[in-house]
């Protein structure tokens, strides 16, 4: 029977992530909502009241442990629905406006949530799949909600992953969470906290990144959230929500720095810019410094134990083609296939205790144990030690090897962008007799922009080595994206597989 991942010792016997984001001033601006034809202020003690109007009626029809879905975009009620199903004890089940009826299926049916709080938009996707409670309406009025009895390891909230690998699994995370993630972030925006401090996303909310890389530690650290929905990034829009809100920190998944970058866009008067889902690269790192006028600070983790690797610009230099440094209390190694920490190429892995770290997969013991080595958290991806630095080689099935040598892609990723044609590009192995792999390269180009397959294999040839140049380039209008914005490799191995499958 696999074990849960153990609380570190140094948290408290009693933890609430309720209680951890609402303490503070109740006068401080807790988010800067922008979601409305105008700016509205939530401070501290209105969010509270918010949240205990939620808790007295979930109170009434959920148990301690039950499974509560929200299904909200950013805004002031999306922060009241997850905190108020915590102080009641219960699970949240963070649900995205994007999916359909099969991707909520799949997610509310195995969760077990019975409701979903939302909104008028969210009850109509609903479409009978749990009871839908109107957030904004659902309140009751009473005296305050006692917080409920909960500690570092009592489920808290079920995160779905987004997919990238396989079908999306349930990490269930205790109250332990918000505390394993709040050294991270401050580390990534240079030790957030700083008066004036402002932070936002374009990340949505009902993803780990958005949840619990910005909302719940900007609540927790006292610094205003900003809450603004875009339908799509646009850079544009973008700006202007910067400038409304003040924002000062931002946390920008890597599609949206490629979309910053191509529209040659430039963004002022930032502190910080934290950046985590992918490997950045030489290039984008450097069109950061011209753009931002700083170091974007890449941060590194999972849905099942995030923020335990980043940089920060403030204490040490970025390195390029590495992810940062170890987050204090996060024990990170790189081991061998016998779950020994190596200085040579390994597995990344995360000893287990560390407060980020999920306590199983929901419903999947067999899941769960195949995750751990020993005391280590697989994370599925490759990686190296330079010194204190983690280098990031690839996921552990994106590897190529080709004619006896490991290639990994994000190296040719990195040097194909840097071309002025290319806007993104995925690289996989294509299976060959010869070679076991050879790489090849989908590139989509910038619009407008002409450019060869053999241009552009000769361009990398002469940046790397003879043996890790693309042998084949396709040119598509887009690449297969997981909602949160990552490339879906396995769609473009299956892409290249299927190219060497006879016709019939």
């Amino acid at each position: 029977m696999p074990q849960r991942a153990r609380a570190p010792r140094d948290l408290p016997d009693r933890l609430n992530m309720a209680r951890q984001a609402l303490a503070g001033d109740p006068d401080q601006v807790a988010i800067i909502d922008l979601t409305g034809a105008a700016r509205r202020d939530i401070s501290r003690a209105r969010l509270c009241r918010m949240t205990d109007g939620l808790a007295r009626r979930l109170a009434r029809e959920v148990a301690p442990g039950g499974r509560v879905g929200v299904l909200l975009s950013q805004s002031p009620w999306c922060a009241a629905a997850h905190l108020a199903i915590w102080k009641i004890g219960a699970i949240s089940v963070p649900l995205f406006k994007l999916f359909r009826q099969d991707s909520l299926r799949s997610r509310i049916g195995d969760s077990g949530a019975a409701l979903v709080l939302t909104d008028a938009e969210g009850a109509g996707l609903l479409g009978g799949l749990a009871v839908p409670l109107i957030a904004d309406e659902a309140g009751e009025d009473g005296p305050a909600v006692a917080f409920a009895e909960t500690g570092p390891e009592t489920p808290a909230v079920l995160i779905y992953t987004s997919g990238t690998t396989g079908a999306p699994k349930g990490a269930l995370h205790g109250h332990r969470l918000l505390s394993g993630h709040i050294p991270g972030v401050a580390l990534s925006h240079d030790h957030l906290g700083r008066p004036g401090d402002c932070l936002w996303t374009p990340a949505d909310w009902a993803w780990i990144g958005g949840l619990f890389d910005v909302l719940m530690p900007g609540l927790a650290l006292g610094v205003p959230v900003v809450a603004a929905r875009m339908a799509r990034f646009d850079p544009e829009e973008c700006l202007n929500l910067i400038s409304q809100g003040a924002v000062r920190n931002v946390f920008f998944p890597p599609t949206a720095l490629r979309m910053l970058k191509a529209a040659d866009r430039s963004v002022p008067g930032l502190r910080s810019v934290a950046s985590g889902g992918e490997p950045l690269g030489a290039e984008m790192l450097a069109w950061g410094r011209r753009a931002f006028g700083l170091d974007i600070n890449e941060f590194y983790g999972q849905t099942e134990c995030n923020m335990v690797v980043s940089s920060c610009g403030a204490d040490f230099p970025a390195r390029p083609g590495c992810i940062g440094r170890p987050v204090p209390g996060h024990d990170v190694a790189v081991i061998d296939a016998e779950g020994h920490p190596t200085g040579e190429e390994g597995d990344i892995a995360i000893r287990r205790g560390s407060a980020s770290m999920m306590l199983e997969y929901w419903n999947n013991p067999a899941a769960t144990a195949a995750k751990f080595r020993g005391p280590w958290l697989l994370t599925g991806d490759r990686g190296l030690w330079e010194g204190d630095y983690l280098r990031f080689l690839g996921r552990d099935d994106d590897v190529i090897t080709s004619a006896g040598y490991r290639i990994g892609p994000a190296e040719i990723e990195d040097c194909l962008l840097t071309h002025p044609a290319v806007a993104t590009v995925g690289v996989v192995g294509k299976p060959d007799a010869l070679r076991t792999e050879i790489v090849k390269a989908y590139v989509v180009l910038k619009p407008g922009a002409k450019t060869s397959a053999e241009t552009l294999r000769d361009f990398v040839r002469e940046r790397l080595a003879g043996h890790s140049y693309p042998r084949e380039i396709e040119f598509l209008d887009a690449l297969p994206m997981t909602v949160t914005g990552k490339v879906i490799r396995k769609e473009l191995k299956r892409r290249a597989a299927a190219e060497q499958e006879p016709d019939t």
